[in-house]
């Protein structure tokens, strides 16, 4: 390093080399991906590529055979499938993440609900919701601590139109905060959104610029 020059920023998440078989079955073979604060990246591959293995090694709730990850900051996980109390009502659901997370009032997570348009539910139990509102529900609880660092699985998955593009307003003032985003999918619609793509495939990731790919997807 040059004399007086800037160390470069600490990635806010770093996997090298990371490798995962279910029984005889390689699934990652060697996955590499660096995500800096405010970049947004998408992981994109086929179904049983391998991302939802991927995204829960990224947040550490699935080890990986071999391999690193670190994080910088707090984490934020969205996984595909909600995991929500079916008895419990949104409100306290918002409640019991709160105190899990020792959260100071749920300003927050009331913002996050009108953002993303259901606070007519707010009383309704997880179980009475529809797949939609409870992925609302599942996301709204992930960004409910406010995370730098922010794990999402398919997370538009059942929203409409107006929802899907409340869903971007609210990633791209992630972003703007200096969140680092990646978001799994199977299909990029809209790909000038992302800083970078990631494609999964024979286990690795070969990451690629959104503009070099105009037409990738769908063509």
């Amino acid at each position: 390093m040059a004399p007086g020059s800037t160390p470069a920023p600490k990635p806010a998440l770093q996997a090298h080399d990371i490798h995962k078989s279910y029984g005889k079955h390689p699934v990652l073979r060697g996955a590499d991906l660096t995500v800096a604060s405010g970049q947004l990246v998408a992981v994109v591959g086929e179904n049983g590529a391998g991302k939802s293995t991927l995204l829960k090694i990224l947040a550490g709730t699935l080890p990986p055979d071999r391999g690193e990850v670190a994080l910088s900051g707090a984490l934020g996980y969205c996984p595909q499938d909600p995991v929500l109390n079916a008895g419990l009502t949104v409100e306290q659901h918002l409640r019991y993440f709160a105190a899990a997370r020792r959260l100071h009032g749920l300003d927050r997570g009331h913002e996050l609900v009108r953002l993303l348009g259901f606070e007519r539910y707010e009383q309704s139990v997880a179980g009475e919701l529809s797949g939609g509102t409870r992925q609302k529900l599942n996301l709204t609880l992930a960004l409910l601590h406010d995370p730098d660092v922010l794990l999402l699985d398919e997370p538009y998955q059942g929203f409409d139109w107006e929802t899907y593009l409340r869903f971007w307003d609210l990633v791209d003032d992630l972003r703007t905060r200096g969140k680092a985003v990646v978001i799994i999918t199977h299909l990029v619609f809209e790909q000038d959104r992302f800083d970078l793509l990631a494609d999964l495939a024979d286990g690795r990731l070969t990451p690629r610029t959104a503009s070099m790919e105009e037409h990738h997807v769908g063509a």
